[in-house]
Protein backbone atom coordinates (compact mmCIF):
# COMPACT_ATOMS: atom_id res chain seq x y z
CA UNK A 1 0.00 0.00 0.00
CA UNK A 2 0.88 3.39 -0.69
CA UNK A 3 2.36 5.49 2.47
CA UNK A 4 1.31 9.01 1.23
CA UNK A 5 -2.49 10.00 0.29
CA UNK A 6 -2.62 13.14 -1.78
CA UNK A 7 -5.86 13.90 -1.70
CA UNK A 8 -7.21 17.09 -3.86
CA UNK A 9 -10.63 18.51 -2.84
CA UNK A 10 -12.64 20.02 -6.27
CA UNK A 11 -15.84 21.33 -6.52
CA UNK A 12 -17.28 22.59 -9.86
CA UNK A 13 -13.54 22.82 -10.78
CA UNK A 14 -12.87 20.52 -14.02
CA UNK A 15 -10.93 24.14 -15.01
CA UNK A 16 -8.57 23.52 -12.28
CA UNK A 17 -7.89 19.86 -12.79
CA UNK A 18 -7.49 20.31 -16.24
CA UNK A 19 -4.99 22.77 -16.03
CA UNK A 20 -3.63 21.75 -12.87
CA UNK A 21 -3.92 17.94 -12.36
CA UNK A 22 -1.01 16.55 -14.95
CA UNK A 23 2.09 18.15 -12.78
CA UNK A 24 0.37 16.17 -9.89
CA UNK A 25 0.04 13.50 -12.20
CA UNK A 26 3.85 13.57 -13.80
CA UNK A 27 5.78 14.80 -11.04
CA UNK A 28 4.18 11.94 -7.76
CA UNK A 29 5.97 8.84 -7.80
CA UNK A 30 3.26 6.87 -7.62
CA UNK A 31 5.22 3.98 -5.69
CA UNK A 32 5.58 6.03 -2.66
CA UNK A 33 2.07 8.15 -3.04
CA UNK A 34 -1.68 7.59 -4.12
CA UNK A 35 -3.92 10.50 -5.88
CA UNK A 36 -7.23 11.17 -4.88
CA UNK A 37 -9.55 13.59 -5.93
CA UNK A 38 -12.65 14.39 -3.65
CA UNK A 39 -15.55 15.62 -4.94
CA UNK A 40 -17.53 18.04 -2.75
CA UNK A 41 -21.11 17.49 -5.47
CA UNK A 42 -19.65 19.06 -8.23
CA UNK A 43 -22.35 19.78 -10.51
CA UNK A 44 -20.38 20.39 -13.87
CA UNK A 45 -18.42 17.45 -15.55
CA UNK A 46 -15.27 17.28 -13.00
CA UNK A 47 -15.73 13.30 -12.21
CA UNK A 48 -16.36 12.21 -16.31
CA UNK A 49 -13.53 14.23 -17.02
CA UNK A 50 -11.03 12.31 -13.85
CA UNK A 51 -12.45 9.39 -15.12
CA UNK A 52 -11.72 9.77 -18.67
CA UNK A 53 -8.38 11.58 -18.55
CA UNK A 54 -6.69 10.48 -15.27
CA UNK A 55 -8.07 6.72 -14.60
CA UNK A 56 -5.07 6.13 -12.45
CA UNK A 57 -6.99 8.90 -9.77
CA UNK A 58 -9.12 7.43 -7.47
CA UNK A 59 -12.14 9.59 -7.31
CA UNK A 60 -14.18 10.16 -3.49
CA UNK A 61 -17.72 11.31 -4.46
CA UNK A 62 -19.43 13.26 -1.47
CA UNK A 63 -23.02 13.50 -1.48
CA UNK A 64 -23.24 17.20 -1.05
CA UNK A 65 -20.72 20.08 -0.78
CA UNK A 66 -19.06 19.84 2.83
CA UNK A 67 -17.02 22.81 2.37
CA UNK A 68 -13.18 22.65 2.69
CA UNK A 69 -12.81 21.53 6.55
CA UNK A 70 -16.07 18.91 6.26
CA UNK A 71 -15.13 17.80 2.28
CA UNK A 72 -11.45 17.18 3.78
CA UNK A 73 -12.33 15.09 7.07
CA UNK A 74 -15.12 13.08 5.10
CA UNK A 75 -12.87 12.60 2.31
CA UNK A 76 -10.03 11.08 4.91
CA UNK A 77 -11.95 9.33 7.32
CA UNK A 78 -11.88 6.10 5.74
CA UNK A 79 -7.95 6.61 4.25
CA UNK A 80 -5.48 4.54 5.73
CA UNK A 81 -1.84 5.54 4.61
CA UNK A 82 0.53 6.80 7.25
CA UNK A 83 0.90 10.84 5.61
CA UNK A 84 -2.05 12.58 3.99
CA UNK A 85 -1.22 15.99 1.76
CA UNK A 86 -4.04 17.81 1.29
CA UNK A 87 -3.70 19.78 -2.10
CA UNK A 88 -5.27 22.45 -3.13
CA UNK A 89 -7.04 21.99 -6.73
CA UNK A 90 -4.93 24.85 -8.13
CA UNK A 91 -1.30 23.59 -7.27
CA UNK A 92 1.33 23.05 -9.84
CA UNK A 93 3.61 20.75 -8.07
CA UNK A 94 7.81 20.60 -9.55
CA UNK A 95 9.28 17.00 -9.52
CA UNK A 96 10.45 15.51 -6.21
CA UNK A 97 7.89 17.25 -4.15
CA UNK A 98 6.85 14.39 -1.78
CA UNK A 99 9.97 12.71 -0.91
CA UNK A 100 12.32 15.50 1.28
CA UNK A 101 9.23 16.27 3.30
CA UNK A 102 8.69 12.37 3.87
CA UNK A 103 11.98 11.82 4.64
CA UNK A 104 12.22 14.57 7.27
CA UNK A 105 9.21 13.45 8.95
CA UNK A 106 10.70 9.50 9.10
CA UNK A 107 13.86 10.96 10.69
CA UNK A 108 11.52 13.21 13.19
CA UNK A 109 8.93 11.41 14.40
CA UNK A 110 8.14 14.45 16.66
CA UNK A 111 7.03 16.41 13.41
CA UNK A 112 3.57 16.37 12.86
CA UNK A 113 2.92 18.50 9.81
CA UNK A 114 4.55 20.32 7.49
CA UNK A 115 4.73 22.65 4.20
CA UNK A 116 6.63 22.79 1.18
CA UNK A 117 7.99 26.53 -0.43
CA UNK A 118 4.74 27.84 -2.09
CA UNK A 119 5.25 30.00 -4.79
CA UNK A 120 2.94 32.17 -7.01
CA UNK A 121 1.79 30.10 -10.40
CA UNK A 122 0.84 33.81 -11.49
CA UNK A 123 4.67 34.91 -10.88
CA UNK A 124 7.08 32.17 -9.67
CA UNK A 125 9.38 34.53 -8.93
CA UNK A 126 7.60 35.41 -5.22
CA UNK A 127 6.22 33.77 -2.46
CA UNK A 128 2.28 32.43 -2.71
CA UNK A 129 0.10 34.92 -0.40
CA UNK A 130 -1.43 31.66 1.33
CA UNK A 131 1.55 30.03 2.66
CA UNK A 132 4.81 31.52 1.13
CA UNK A 133 7.40 29.66 3.10
CA UNK A 134 5.95 28.89 6.29
CA UNK A 135 3.25 30.53 8.35
CA UNK A 136 3.30 31.93 12.13
CA UNK A 137 0.84 33.93 14.27
CA UNK A 138 1.26 36.77 16.70
CA UNK A 139 -0.33 37.00 20.22
CA UNK A 140 -3.53 38.01 19.17
CA UNK A 141 -4.30 35.49 16.22
CA UNK A 142 -3.29 37.74 13.07
CA UNK A 143 -1.20 34.93 10.89
CA UNK A 144 1.40 35.89 8.52
CA UNK A 145 4.40 34.25 6.39
CA UNK A 146 7.96 33.69 6.17
CA UNK A 147 7.99 35.61 3.19
CA UNK A 148 4.30 37.33 3.27
CA UNK A 149 3.64 39.92 5.67
CA UNK A 150 -0.10 41.17 5.32
CA UNK A 151 -0.22 42.28 1.67
CA UNK A 152 3.79 42.44 2.16
CA UNK A 153 4.91 39.84 -0.48
CA UNK A 154 8.29 39.01 -1.11
CA UNK A 155 10.49 37.75 -3.93
CA UNK A 156 11.88 34.58 -3.53
CA UNK A 157 15.86 34.80 -3.64
CA UNK A 158 16.39 31.82 -1.66
CA UNK A 159 16.54 33.66 1.27
CA UNK A 160 14.38 31.31 2.83
CA UNK A 161 15.29 27.90 1.61
CA UNK A 162 16.14 26.84 5.51
CA UNK A 163 13.88 24.23 6.91
CA UNK A 164 12.80 25.59 10.34
CA UNK A 165 9.70 25.26 12.48
CA UNK A 166 6.75 27.08 11.74
CA UNK A 167 3.59 27.97 13.85
CA UNK A 168 1.07 26.56 10.76
CA UNK A 169 1.40 25.03 7.47
CA UNK A 170 -0.75 26.00 4.58
CA UNK A 171 -3.42 24.20 3.76
CA UNK A 172 -2.59 24.68 0.37
CA UNK A 173 -0.21 21.83 0.57
CA UNK A 174 -0.43 20.05 3.82
CA UNK A 175 1.74 17.02 4.82
CA UNK A 176 0.54 15.54 8.56
CA UNK A 177 0.49 12.11 10.06
CA UNK A 178 -2.79 10.50 9.70
CA UNK A 179 -2.83 9.55 12.85
CA UNK A 180 -2.16 12.57 14.28
CA UNK A 181 -4.64 14.53 12.18
CA UNK A 182 -7.49 12.02 13.61
CA UNK A 183 -6.43 12.11 16.90
CA UNK A 184 -6.31 16.19 17.24
CA UNK A 185 -10.11 15.70 15.37
CA UNK A 186 -9.57 16.96 11.75
CA UNK A 187 -10.33 20.17 10.57
CA UNK A 188 -13.19 21.90 12.25
CA UNK A 189 -16.55 21.28 10.10
CA UNK A 190 -18.15 24.44 11.24
CA UNK A 191 -15.31 26.90 9.77
CA UNK A 192 -16.59 25.72 6.24
CA UNK A 193 -13.45 27.22 4.88
CA UNK A 194 -10.58 29.85 5.67
CA UNK A 195 -8.08 29.41 9.32
CA UNK A 196 -9.01 26.00 9.47
CA UNK A 197 -5.84 24.77 9.14
CA UNK A 198 -4.17 27.45 11.65
CA UNK A 199 -6.63 25.71 14.03
CA UNK A 200 -5.85 22.15 13.21
CA UNK A 201 -1.79 23.24 13.43
CA UNK A 202 -2.27 25.30 17.08
CA UNK A 203 -3.56 21.78 18.17
CA UNK A 204 -1.07 20.14 17.20
CA UNK A 205 1.25 22.40 18.54
CA UNK A 206 0.00 22.51 22.18
CA UNK A 207 -0.12 18.58 21.74
CA UNK A 208 3.64 19.09 21.73
CA UNK A 209 4.76 18.53 18.39
CA UNK A 210 6.31 20.18 16.12
CA UNK A 211 5.62 21.50 12.02
CA UNK A 212 8.21 22.48 9.76
CA UNK A 213 8.80 24.28 6.00
CA UNK A 214 10.76 22.11 4.05
CA UNK A 215 11.44 24.76 1.06
CA UNK A 216 13.27 21.98 -0.95
CA UNK A 217 10.20 20.59 -1.90
CA UNK A 218 8.17 23.09 -4.22
CA UNK A 219 5.16 23.85 -5.50
CA UNK A 220 3.41 26.69 -7.30
CA UNK A 221 -0.16 27.81 -6.17
CA UNK A 222 -2.64 30.14 -7.87
CA UNK A 223 -4.67 31.48 -5.34
CA UNK A 224 -7.99 32.69 -4.29
CA UNK A 225 -9.42 30.46 -7.56
CA UNK A 226 -12.58 29.88 -4.70
CA UNK A 227 -12.99 33.04 -3.60
CA UNK A 228 -10.62 35.95 -4.73
CA UNK A 229 -8.84 37.68 -1.94
CA UNK A 230 -10.74 40.57 -1.32
CA UNK A 231 -14.23 38.55 -1.56
CA UNK A 232 -16.55 40.22 1.23
CA UNK A 233 -17.54 36.56 1.64
CA UNK A 234 -13.99 35.51 2.84
CA UNK A 235 -13.13 38.53 5.05
CA UNK A 236 -15.69 37.45 7.05
CA UNK A 237 -14.99 33.87 7.44
CA UNK A 238 -11.70 35.01 7.92
CA UNK A 239 -12.39 37.36 11.02
CA UNK A 240 -15.45 35.00 12.42
CA UNK A 241 -12.90 31.85 12.41
CA UNK A 242 -10.45 33.81 13.97
CA UNK A 243 -12.13 34.37 16.80
CA UNK A 244 -13.33 30.74 16.89
CA UNK A 245 -10.05 29.53 16.68
CA UNK A 246 -8.52 31.76 19.60
CA UNK A 247 -11.33 30.67 21.77
CA UNK A 248 -10.39 27.02 21.33
CA UNK A 249 -7.05 27.29 21.73
CA UNK A 250 -5.99 30.15 23.79
CA UNK A 251 -5.04 28.93 27.45
CA UNK A 252 -7.29 30.09 30.30
CA UNK A 253 -4.98 32.34 31.48
CA UNK A 254 -4.42 34.48 28.45
CA UNK A 255 -8.21 34.36 26.92
CA UNK A 256 -10.19 37.29 28.19
CA UNK A 257 -7.70 40.04 27.60
CA UNK A 258 -6.26 38.59 24.51
CA UNK A 259 -9.94 38.03 23.00
CA UNK A 260 -10.65 41.62 24.09
CA UNK A 261 -7.55 43.39 22.28
CA UNK A 262 -8.39 41.47 19.73
CA UNK A 263 -11.86 42.23 19.11
CA UNK A 264 -10.67 46.37 19.82
CA UNK A 265 -8.57 45.61 16.24
CA UNK A 266 -11.07 43.84 14.84
CA UNK A 267 -13.31 47.16 15.87
CA UNK A 268 -10.71 49.56 14.13
CA UNK A 269 -10.33 47.19 10.86
CA UNK A 270 -14.48 48.00 10.23
CA UNK A 271 -14.11 51.31 11.23
CA UNK A 272 -11.47 51.85 8.68
CA UNK A 273 -13.79 49.98 5.94
CA UNK A 274 -16.58 52.39 6.67
CA UNK A 275 -14.55 55.51 6.07
CA UNK A 276 -13.50 53.95 2.92
CA UNK A 277 -16.86 53.38 2.00
CA UNK A 278 -16.32 49.53 1.80
CA UNK A 279 -19.54 49.32 3.38
CA UNK A 280 -19.42 45.21 2.03
CA UNK A 281 -16.45 44.85 4.04
CA UNK A 282 -17.60 46.67 7.24
CA UNK A 283 -21.21 44.62 7.37
CA UNK A 284 -18.31 41.45 6.54
CA UNK A 285 -16.52 42.35 10.04
CA UNK A 286 -19.76 43.18 11.76
CA UNK A 287 -21.65 39.85 10.66
CA UNK A 288 -18.19 37.96 11.71
CA UNK A 289 -18.05 39.03 15.58
CA UNK A 290 -22.42 38.82 15.74
CA UNK A 291 -22.14 34.80 14.57
CA UNK A 292 -19.11 34.90 16.80
CA UNK A 293 -21.28 35.11 19.51
CA UNK A 294 -24.11 32.99 18.03
CA UNK A 295 -21.83 29.88 17.73
CA UNK A 296 -19.88 30.32 21.47
CA UNK A 297 -22.09 28.33 23.23
CA UNK A 298 -21.54 25.42 21.12
CA UNK A 299 -17.86 25.46 21.04
CA UNK A 300 -17.65 25.51 24.41
CA UNK A 301 -17.00 21.24 24.44
CA UNK A 302 -14.74 22.18 22.12
CA UNK A 303 -12.66 24.92 23.98
CA UNK A 304 -12.67 21.93 26.53
CA UNK A 305 -11.03 19.07 24.46
CA UNK A 306 -8.51 21.40 23.01
CA UNK A 307 -8.00 22.60 26.54
CA UNK A 308 -7.55 18.94 27.67
CA UNK A 309 -5.22 17.55 24.54
CA UNK A 310 -3.00 20.81 25.36
CA UNK A 311 0.13 20.07 27.18
CA UNK A 312 2.15 23.05 25.56
CA UNK A 313 0.78 26.17 26.52
CA UNK A 314 4.20 28.60 25.45
CA UNK A 315 4.46 27.50 21.70
CA UNK A 316 7.81 28.93 20.53
CA UNK A 317 6.77 29.80 17.10
CA UNK A 318 4.01 32.38 18.26
CA UNK A 319 5.01 35.90 18.15
CA UNK A 320 4.62 37.25 21.25
CA UNK A 321 4.07 40.98 20.46
CA UNK A 322 2.03 42.70 17.70
CA UNK A 323 2.82 41.72 13.71
CA UNK A 324 0.72 44.45 13.21
CA UNK A 325 2.69 47.10 15.81
CA UNK A 326 5.80 45.42 13.65
CA UNK A 327 4.45 46.45 10.28
CA UNK A 328 2.34 49.47 10.39
CA UNK A 329 4.72 51.31 13.40
CA UNK A 330 8.14 49.77 12.99
CA UNK A 331 7.61 49.61 9.14
CA UNK A 332 9.03 45.77 9.01
CA UNK A 333 7.75 44.46 5.96
CA UNK A 334 10.31 41.58 5.35
CA UNK A 335 10.12 38.90 7.41
CA UNK A 336 13.89 38.40 7.55
CA UNK A 337 13.31 41.66 10.34
CA UNK A 338 11.07 39.27 12.98
CA UNK A 339 13.78 36.53 12.93
CA UNK A 340 15.09 38.22 16.48
CA UNK A 341 11.23 38.17 17.70
CA UNK A 342 11.75 34.21 17.41
CA UNK A 343 14.62 32.99 20.04
CA UNK A 344 14.06 29.23 18.39
CA UNK A 345 14.52 30.85 14.82
CA UNK A 346 18.10 32.39 15.18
Amino acid sequence: MSRVAVVILNWNGRSLLEKYLPSVVQNTNLDLAKIYVADNASEDDSVSFIKSAFPEIEIIQLDKNYGFAGGYNKALENLNEEFFVLLNSDVAVAPNWIEPIVEQMDANPLIAAAQPKILSDRNKSYFEYAGACGGFIDFLGFPFCRGRILSSIEQDQQQYDDSIDVFWCSGAALFVRSILYKEAGGLDDKFFAHMEEIDLCWRLNSMGFRLVCEPSSVVYHYGGATLDYNNPRKLYLNFRNSLLMMYKNLPSEKLVSVMFKRMVLDGVAAVQFLVKFEFLNFKAVWKAHIDFYKMLPAYKYARKECQQRSVKKNIPTMLKSSMIWHYFIKKEKSFSQYYKYFRTLD
